[in-house]
């Protein structure tokens, strides 16, 4: 196990000490100072630009004000290059680098807990619920950055309300760092592609929240074997099957990729981009090196049943923006013994698709996703 974090600080004279609470892994800032409502908007950026960490004391209202008013001082701020006339891999660099450095920024406005998940400030609301879902039951004082916090009590709304899923015909409910169905196209594909004769047994590889796992089950498969590797993640799909009442024919496993035997059918959504997390959540949109993509082309053969399917559902984002050449996916495919037998494609309707203001838009607005029917060469 990892020695927790400690974050140290000197206040009122006094050297004070608790542990840090980071979901990323961000180590403790280094430079902090005691900051309450008397701290103006620019000069809090200005610190956080620097480096320097602020742990608040004053309203906890004013500090989520002043949160914001760091975000716009951001946003206000001119790109370093042109991205509009920036390659594709480059512009999506500077806005990777751009969105690091902003969560960094923000990251730097701190607040204190003490036991139960208690926020010890002034109009302080009660987040204990929120914290147990994303971290279990409390383990002591700690200090953790508002932004962090927000996110948990945003996750813990999704939770509650659910992500409408029209395939499904039911609702989804997402638990904190596990990444929402809110792309209904790569849901719609698997719900309509034709299913392989007499199948009766699925694999569904990295399922997340179960999403697809209860797509196949609704659509008659008898027996779905569902893996992952994140806890969060298998606790999250055996929430949403239990609300579906598809529990009885979906058996889910901890597993990195495929669980053992063979399958008349094997589904795998991995992440599309390649490119390192900075999250638990960013773990479902990018995949290191390619990792789980590769990894899943590369094992299919050893675990589809002759005559059967791996569909693979994948956006060719990383293509437009020059992360990866189809050149490369179709070689790949070929060298794990695989040839493709059928495509279906869906162009998504998300709102990023159309916003000609994103750095991205050009890529995003070609955009295809895509279920590859596989099959044994």
């Amino acid at each position: 196990m990892s020695v927790p974090q400690v974050l140290a600080w000197t206040e009122d004279g006094a050297a004070h000490s608790l542990r840090w609470q980071s979901e990323g892994g961000t180590p403790p800032p280094k430079r902090l100072i005691v900051a309450d409502d008397r701290i103006t908007a620019d000069e809090a950026y200005r610190l956080a630009c620097e480096g320097t960490a602020l742990l608040w004391r004053g309203d906890f209202q004013n500090a989520r004000q002043l949160l914001q008013a760091m975000a716009r001082r951001i946003e206000r701020k001119p790109p370093k290059s042109p991205q509009a006339t920036a390659a594709p891999a480059e512009a999506f660099h500077l806005y990777r680098q751009a969105q690091l450095q902003r969560a960094r920024t923000l990251g730097m406005l701190l607040l204190p807990f003490e036991n139960e998940y208690r926020i010890p400030l002034r109009r302080a609301p009660d987040v204990a619920e929120a914290c147990i879902e994303a971290h279990g039951p409390a383990a002591g004082p700690f200090v953790a950055s508002l932004r962090e916090l927000l996110g948990l009590i945003g996750a813990h709304e999704w939770r509650k309300k659910g992500v409408d899923v029209p395939a499904l015909g039911a609702r989804i409910h997402p638990h904190y760092g596990v990444f929402a169905p809110v792309r209904g196209e790569y849901v719609d594909l698997v719900a309509k592609a034709p299913l392989p004769a007499g199948c009766t047994l699925a694999f569904d590889v990295g399922t997340g929240t179960g999403v697809l796992a209860a797509i196949l089950a609704r659509r008659g498969i008898e027996r779905i074997v569902a893996t992952d590797r994140d806890p969060r993640a298998l606790a999250c799909a055996g929430d949403n099957l239990s609300r579906l009442g598809l529990t009885a024919c979906v058996e889910l496993m901890a597993a990195d990729l495929f669980p053992p035997g063979r399958a008349p059918l094997v589904v795998c959504n991995p992440p599309w981009l390649p490119g390192r997390a900075g999250t638990s959540l960013e773990r479902a949109v990018y995949d290191p090196d390619s990792r789980m993509l590769m990894g899943f082309i590369a094992g299919l053969a050893d675990h589809l049943e002759a005559g059967g399917e791996g569909w693979l559902i994948l956006s060719d984002l990383a293509e437009h923006l020059g992360l990866r050449t189809r050149t490369e996916l179709l070689a790949a495919i070929e060298a794990g013994g695989l040839k493709v037998s059928g495509r279906m494609d869906a162009r998504p309707s998300h709102p990023r698709a159309g916003d000609s203001s994103d750095p991205l838009h050009a890529a995003r607005a070609a955009e295809i996703t895509s279920l590859w029917r596989l099959t044994l060469n």
